[in-house]
């Protein structure tokens, strides 16, 4: 057992509660209409968080279908280590991104949309 091995499994094992969270957070959106979640800057959503809604709900479904297939790949055994430790990096760096331009869009702090909030 050395260092390479137990960064490895926890990449693996932090997949299962990535996915779970992300497909919840879609779940919630979509399926309950609770938008509490939606573009969330400083902890609190937009006004219009229904606008934003549908975005935040397709990038959550979308990432976690990744992250649920990248699983899938590694308990088959069909990717190697850097096939499937790439696509997870990737995934979440971009879901990151992605929910942080989100939130931007919606609540920013300059310009004609930050003087009507």
């Amino acid at each position: 057992m050395n260092i390479s091995v137990a960064m490895t499994w926890i990449l693996f094992l932090a997949l299962f509660p990535i996915a779970f969270y992300w497909l919840r957070r879609a779940w919630r959106i979509i399926v309950k209409r609770d938008f509490s979640e939606v573009a969330l800057k400083g902890g609190l959503p937009p006004p219009n968080a229904a606008k934003y809604a549908p975005y935040t709900a397709a990038l959550n479904l979308i990432a976690g279908l990744i992250i649920v297939a990248t699983i899938l790949l590694v308990v088959t055994a069909t990717a190697d280590y850097d096939t499937w430790s790439a696509i997870a990096g990737s995934t979440i760096w971009m879901k990151f991104i992605f929910d942080f331009i989100i939130s931007r869009t919606a609540q920013p702090i300059w310009g004609d949309k930050a003087k009507k909030s």
